[in-house]
């Protein structure tokens, strides 16, 4: 088969068409430069030219999209490379209602991720890569305002709390629109809010799942890539399975379905087959190569992408990802005194 770009291999695999190299991607947290638009450019742009991934996924500080309603990140760094947030916006039923609709041509938060988008200016070093940015769902990012406390007040001042959902769900609108307007291919939209570790499945019907589909239906038609990451265990990934994406990531290998399990459930492409804690961190490179030959047999090499379940921890060994790479044929950027 004839080479294709990275862009036409992400669109057939997404259409489950044969491809001339199963596609793969991988991405990481930056929390040393990630507070500055050009040091997080640099770094993303940098690391994608190592790896060759065929789409480019930008990873912000994680409390980017909350530090305009109050919520201020602490300085230590977790494991998988985010902060956790050290004072929330959100104290008490009241503060709800100070979660109005933010500009994010001028809020702070989303106006260096804009930066940070202009900054990259599609750099050579993107190739024909697809780029995405991420961006959080309403229920997320209503945990990250306010900690613990959502679970007592969705249940004791639900109307509050959805007061706010639309007000987030505005300001997500409008990023995304800028986002796309600024040349982006599509979002890698994180929804951290359908595990039911965090809600039932009634209060997810009710306070995610519609906003979850305002948001994406807001972008449907404009967005060539709309990855579906959903985030931790126990998932409803029946309802997860059925938002309008292209794209659907998730721990397959820590948690239900496995790429067979949800290929057929969902209409696009699986992303993922590589644990990242415990084989693309803590594991072999040939335990990784095993793990990626087991997602090609799962899924016959159509409509997968192959990467990690989530973030790369910190100090994933380079050459454990790299031999994933040379596994499925991607191009790999030579490194001083390192063999390939």
């Amino acid at each position: 088969m004839k080479q294709m770009s990275r862009r036409d291999r992400i669109r057939a695999a997404l259409n489950r068409e044969p491809v001339d190299r199963v596609p793969y991607a991988v991405w990481r947290h930056f929390p040393a430069v990630d507070r500055s638009p050009t040091g997080l450019a640099q770094s993303t742009l940098r690391f994608h030219e190592r790896y060759g991934s065929d789409f480019l996924k930008i990873t912000p500080a994680g409390g980017y999209a909350v530090e305009a309603w109050g919520c201020v990140e602490g300085d230590e760094v977790l494991a998988d490379g985010h902060r956790a947030c050290a004072r929330c916006a959100v104290h008490d039923a009241d503060d709800w209602k100070t979660i109005r609709p933010l500009d994010p041509g001028s809020a702070a938060g989303y106006v260096e991720q804009i930066e940070t988008i202009i900054r990259l200016g599609f750099d050579r070093r993107i190739g024909d890569a697809p780029v995405v940015p991420t961006l959080f769902s309403p229920l997320s990012l209503a945990r990250k305002l306010s900690g613990d406390r959502l679970t007592h007040d969705v249940r004791q001042h639900p109307q509050l709390v959805l007061d706010a959902l639309e007000a987030i769900t505005e300001t997500l609108i409008r990023f995304a629109d800028r986002c796309l307007t600024e040349g982006l291919a599509g979002i890698f939209y994180s929804i951290q809010a359908a595990s039911r570790r965090f809600h039932t499945e009634e209060e997810y019907a009710r306070f995610g799942e519609p906003f979850d589909r305002r948001f994406l239906a807001s972008i449907e038609g404009r967005s060539s890539l709309t990855i579906i990451h959903c985030h931790g265990e126990d998932l409803m990934f029946d309802r997860l399975a059925t938002l309008p994406g292209h794209a659907w990531n998730w721990d397959d290998r820590a948690t239900p379905p496995s790429l067979a399990q949800a290929a057929r459930m969902i209409p696009g492409a699986v992303i993922g087959g590589l644990h990242q804690w415990k084989t693309l961190h803590a594991g072999t490179p040939e335990q990784a190569v095993a793990e990626t030959q087991d997602a090609i047999a799962q899924t016959h090499g159509r409509g997968l992408i192959v990467g990690p379940g989530c973030v790369l921890p910190m100090n994933t060994p380079d050459a454990t990802l790299a031999a994933v790479v040379k596994e499925l044929g991607g191009p790999l950027k030579p490194l001083p005194g390192v063999a390939l």
